[in-house]
């Protein structure tokens, strides 16, 4: 039988695949497949160990697998805790350390199952009783229960052959298919001795979710929205029962949903700290801040309310501070956060990317990267970071990285946008490369420092562009986090427009220079990097290649059709109410005829998120227009590719098109 602990007990680098001796290499198509993604940190509460997640691919099954390990807070010993399983996440300590848990699904289909690993040896043990899908859970001060965020037990099977019934406005979501009433979450109380499984809240016709447990045992808090219609509100309600069947709610206090749930109670139980967002008209670019909220009255006041940056992955570090990573121009940095609302202090500074942090015992740990480093698991000591896992260390030091650039300009309107330069490997000074514009989706969120090697890794997509010849353009243009609030929603019900600006005046920048040769551009992205590629070639001639993966340019069909119908009646209205509107946004389909640009639609055929109809359309326009065009469909993929041989096929596609469309004249 595999054994699911192993140990290895010697320097950290020899815990490493081993180390390249040879001369940098260029980047590899079958490098993608050796790439290690570190997520998801757990610390213990002692602080001692810190539980993650690495996820990669698994060639022979074709498909991503992940494992949980564990590192000492020395860096001396690593354990592996489990086997590769499908998905894996939200590993947490037992309160007294003895237990970790998981989130797990065996096969690809799989629902996620609750799963308790004893330190002291022996194999994971799924807890059986807990027959629906586990979205959240958390441990009781005493270890002898968990709290968990399910739907109701089901038959796999008699679910799967049923109609399915749908009865409210947010009726679709990417993964998650189409949403009834099964889907609804309760919670449930999960004795861990014998798995016995007590209801603790019963109304189907609400979520109940992001449970958290008060410290001293006596209140658990979560989220809801049993007042009003959240699909047309877009708030959520902070809720307090006792831990027993058939204990009444209470409610504390309401606001707008954030892009990231969060509920956290202080260390003496008289705070709970949630994340806030902002009204449904500006629901495309919340950025998330933090407020307390007080157990004994439901009085809320904002952390850091002179912050105008989006904090996520808050976690409580002592009885006066969290900490939390900002999202801050370019980089994601863990930050100290005072809950008296004192300003924030920097933990780590320098370009980088954090995607995760964990505290425990006082001490914090947190998965960063840098443009030359992967993510990997730090702890911070006396002030300075310190690496602990070593897992992509072997493929990093054998490739050639292109060097990335911080990359400022003016857009038309004089608004200042930032970005990055990414050169090919061995750039040469003074000479003009073929430029491509990749742009990132969202528009929520930012291009980064950092070599993240995720399912969605624009990260990497950059580098392996620039590994073929081209200079690459990462531009934050407004509607992007990371400057503030009011750039992010700059965009707000005018789409196509100052993107469009921000991202032309960028490469009008390069091209002035003289590092973007302006007869060989092309331009590209997924998600709204592709719906910004469509808007883009339909506004401006200058691009001689694009690619435009997940993408729509006939908002008015997308109408019903995806997963943003919250967004779209506050933001834009309904289509009846401000037609001229909704085709004003809509002119790269309707105005077809504008674009002269070869481009590649891509798309996952399951994908709810930007149907793949969008890319279809736009297809089918300039195949009748007989623009140079091709259509590529995913079988089976979500918004996001997983399938390890479709996201090679896919970045083999995207290098074979620009090589075909920017050659040498």
């Amino acid at each position: 039988m595999k054994r699911r602990m192993q140990w290895c007990w010697a320097a950290p680098l020899a815990c490493a695949a081993g180390l390249a001796l040879a001369a940098p290499r260029p980047l590899a198509i079958g490098d993608v497949d050796r790439l290690r993604d570190v997520t998801g940190p757990a610390c213990s509460p002692d602080g001692q160990w810190i539980a993650y997640t690495v996820e990669g691919a698994d060639t022979h099954a074709d498909a991503r697998r992940a494992s949980l390990w564990m590192v000492d807070r020395g860096g001396t010993a690593h354990v592996r805790l489990s086997a590769d399983d499908a998905s894996l996440a939200a590993a947490s300590f037992s309160p007294d350390g003895r237990y970790v848990s998981f989130l797990a699904a065996r096969a690809d289909g799989d629902r996620p199952q609750l799963h308790l690993l004893d330190r002291r040896g022996g194999e994971p043990r799924v807890l059986a009783a807990a027959g629906g899908d586990i979205t959240d859970y958390d441990w009781s001060p005493d270890g002898a229960h968990l709290v968990l965020a399910m739907t109701r037990p089901t038959e796999a099977a008699a679910a799967a052959a049923a109609p399915v019934v749908i009865d409210r406005l947010h009726f679709k979501e990417d993964r998650g298919g189409y949403l009834t009433a099964a889907d609804r979450t309760q919670l449930y109380l999960l004795d861990v001795a014998d798995g016995r499984l007590t209801p603790l809240t019963t109304d189907a016709g609400v979520d109940d979710r992001a449970p958290a447990w008060s410290p001293d045992g006596k209140l658990i808090a979560f989220l809801s929205a049993r007042h009003g219609d959240p699909d047309r509100t877009g708030r959520a309600e902070l809720y307090v029962v006792a831990p027993r069947a058939g204990a009444e709610p209470r409610l504390l206090s309401e606001f707008y949903a954030p892009n990231h749930e969060t509920v956290r109670f202080s260390t003496d139980g008289r705070q709970i700290v949630v994340a806030v967002g902002q009204e449904p008209r500006f629901n495309a670019y919340i950025t998330d801040h933090l407020e307390a909220v007080e157990v004994s009255s439901g009085r809320i006041r904002e952390l850091a309310p002179k912050l105008d940056r989006a904090l996520s992955s808050p976690a409580v570090l002592d009885a006066a501070n969290l900490v939390a990573i900002v999202e801050d121009d370019g980089s994601d940095l863990p930050v100290r956060v005072p809950l008296d609302g004192g300003p924030i202090t920097r933990l780590a500074t320098g370009p980088q990317s954090a995607t995760g942090l964990c505290a425990g015992g006082g001490r914090v740990a947190v998965v960063t990267a840098t443009d030359t480093t992967a993510p990997e698991v730090h702890t911070l000591e006396a002030g300075r970071w310190r690496r602990l896992s070593f897992e992509n260390d072997a493929l990093v030091d054998e490739i050639a990285w292109g060097a990335v650039e911080d990359f400022a300009f003016h857009s038309r309107d004089g608004t200042e946008v930032h970005g990055m330069l990414v050169k090919p490997p061995g750039f040469v000074p003074g000479r003009a490369y073929p430029t491509i514009v990749w742009i990132h989706g969202g528009p929520n969120g930012q291009d980064a420092h950092g070599l993240n090697f995720g399912t969605y890794t624009p990260t990497f997509e950059r580098q392996w562009l620039a590994a073929h010849g081209y200079l690459v353009l990462a531009i934050n243009y407004r509607g992007s986090t990371g400057r503030g609030g009011a750039y992010a929603r700059a965009i707000a019900a005018d789409w196509g427009h100052h993107e469009v600006e921000d991202l032309l005046a960028g490469v009008d920048e390069a091209v002035r220079r003289g590092l973007a040769d302006p007869r060989r551009l092309g331009i590209g992205g997924w998600s709204y990097g592709g719906i910004l590629t469509d808007y883009t070639i339909a506004s401006d001639g200058r691009f001689k290649a694009a690619v435009s993966g997940a993408g729509s340019a006939d908002q008015l069909a997308m109408y019903g059709a995806d997963q943003y119908i919250l967004q779209y009646n506050a933001e834009l209205g309904p289509p009846w109410r401000d037609t001229a509107r909704w085709l004003r946004l809509s002119y790269p389909f309707l105005h077809a005829d504008r674009i002269h640009t070869p481009t590649l639609f891509l798309g996952g055929d399951k994908d709810f998120n930007v149907p793949v109809a969008g890319g279809e359309q736009m297809y089918a326009a300039l195949r009748t227009l007989g623009v140079p065009t091709q259509l590529v469909v995913y079988p089976g993929e979500y918004h996001l590719l997983t399938r390890p041989s479709h996201v090679r096929d896919r970045l083999q596609r995207y290098t074979d098109w620009f090589a075909l469309h920017l050659a040498k004249d």
